[in-house]
């Protein structure tokens, strides 16, 4: 269909002379349907904005394509004028790739892409590149299905898929990665592949976990679950019990099933007008749980947890179409500034650590730290061995901490709060990381173990001029 013939200039080496780029870039916006955006335009702020407003990416031009065609223009552009690409859904975690220089990227906007295909018969999707997880969970609800879906309804599905995807069925389904089958993607020498098992199947490896940084990803395709409700919701207690309930809670993930996945948070609240009267302002210790038992099993295995008397107890039956409000992510973009890693374990130290670092009377500038209850599925016993990049997590949880960051002060103030927890927890780093959960400029052998190698085998063979930039590069 397309011409595959280009010949792939060195990065940094236009074909074209620098006066004449923006030329080139005008003459490429009047041939897409879509659009593109240089500086020197107006909109170029808001074309170029992260969903992470304490983001500043500064890209070459942004661009918006409506069309898998759009995308082969962008990238045969950018191969004749010696430049680089960037895909973004949302821009959550956008900060790692706007500590990059962008000066020679076009940043490809995927907004405009939204389409999501259910296919309930075969119990799975198609979903666009520029899908957010609240475009899935609605249809695929309809259809009695559900996904492996983020905590939060406007997260990008395709960066959440190829880092990995932690859902709260995470324990019982595995990652969302080893779920995926098949990429549709314009590769690096602007060719369109469809990407499976039986097709570029070290590419299809690859993308399942190791990010966006081997090809332009238009679509993926997921499987869905039988699934139409759980029972889910959160248990909040006065955070000065903070030792008491993480202690409690520690012990008690160690019988937990595997139906059940679970989150204990210290979370200090601001005192917004948009939150009730009996939150804004405080400060809580809190536990997530969602279980994919009926009310009744679930009771009972919640019990030691309720024993402890918690404030607030919102656990009930939930649709899968209201489960994102769960973690309380904000609606919409936000300022913030955040970090995490996998850990090996966690014990009666590292509690201790975590509640002098976060805790009340801490002086931490944190929204939110949490710790994700990881294993099951996701053990490397218990995960497809055909399962992607990223099968499963060798740590027992996943951490992560987050302030919100309007001012260069209070940036500063989440940076060392941040820091400092993750400085008490470092004993415990595991070897390799979730990079959805990475937030700040990491060298690639400390996101990803054994598998590293391979996945700059890949990128050498796909994308050999390093065309394509992703927010976590293998190189």
């Amino acid at each position: 269909m397309y011409d595959t013939t280009l010949a792939l200039p060195a990065r940094g080496e236009s074909t074209e002379a620098p006066h004449r780029r923006t030329d080139a870039l005008r003459e490429l916006a009047g041939r897409i349907t879509g659009s593109l955006v240089l500086p020197s335009d107006h909109g170029w702020d808001d074309a170029r904005r992260a969903w992470n407003l304490a983001v500043d990416q500064r890209p070459a031009a942004v661009a918006v394509p409506e069309t898998t065609a759009d995308v082969v223009a962008i990238v045969r552009t950018a191969i004749r004028l010696g430049m680089r690409v960037a895909a973004q859904t949302t821009g959550h975690n956008a900060g790692p790739l706007a500590h990059q220089s962008l000066r020679d990227t076009i940043l490809v906007r995927f907004s405009a892409m939204r389409e999501v295909r259910i296919d309930a018969e075969r119990r799975r999707a198609r979903v666009e590149a520029g899908a957010v997880w609240g475009d899935v969970v609605a249809p695929a609800a309809e259809a009695g299905l559900a996904a492996l879906a983020g905590s939060s309804a406007d997260v990008g599905v395709a960066g959440y898929v190829l880092g990995g995807g932690l859902s709260w069925l995470a324990r019982a389904k595995g990652l969302a990665a080893n779920h995926v089958l098949a990429f549709e993607v314009v590769t690096a020498s602007g060719d369109v592949e469809t990407v499976d098992a039986a097709h570029h199947a070290d590419l299809f490896w690859a993308l399942r976990g190791g990010g966006g940084d081997f090809a332009i990803v238009t679509a993926i395709h997921v499987r869905l679950f039988s699934i139409t409700s759980v029972q889910a919701g959160t248990m909040l207690w006065p955070a000065e019990q903070v030792e008491t309930v993480l202690s409690a809670w520690r012990s008690w993930v160690d019988t937990a099933p595997d139906e059940i996945t679970s989150v204990g948070r210290i979370l200090h609240l601001p005192p917004l007008p948009d939150l009730p009267p009996h939150l804004a302002g405080r400060s809580f210790v809190a536990i997530e749980a969602v279980s994919l038992f009926d009310a009744d099993l679930t009771a009972a295995l919640l019990a030691p947890l309720r024993a402890l008397r918690p404030e607030i107890d919102t656990i009930h039956e939930t649709p899968m179409t209201d489960l994102h409000l769960l973690h309380m992510d904000p609606p919409g973009p936000v300022p913030g500034l955040g970090d995490g890693m996998l850990l090996t374990t966690v014990d009666a130290d590292d509690l201790a650590g975590i509640v002098e670092a976060v805790g009340v009377g801490s002086g931490t500038a944190l929204l939110s730290f949490e710790l994700r209850h990881l294993g099951g599925a996701l053990s490397p016993d218990r995960a497809p061995a055909d399962g992607g990049a990223v099968r499963a997590f060798d740590a027992e949880f996943a951490m992560y901490a987050v302030g919100i960051a309007p001012t260069p002060d209070a940036q500063a103030a989440v940076r060392a709060s941040v820091a400092r927890v993750m400085s008490a927890l470092a004993p415990r780093r595991a070897a390799q990381s979730y990079i959805n959960f990475v937030e700040s400029a990491r060298t690639a052998d400390t996101l990803w173990d054994d598998g590293l190698e391979r996945l700059r085998a890949v990128k050498r063979e796909y994308d050999p001029t390093g065309l394509v930039r992703s927010n976590h590069p293998v190189d």
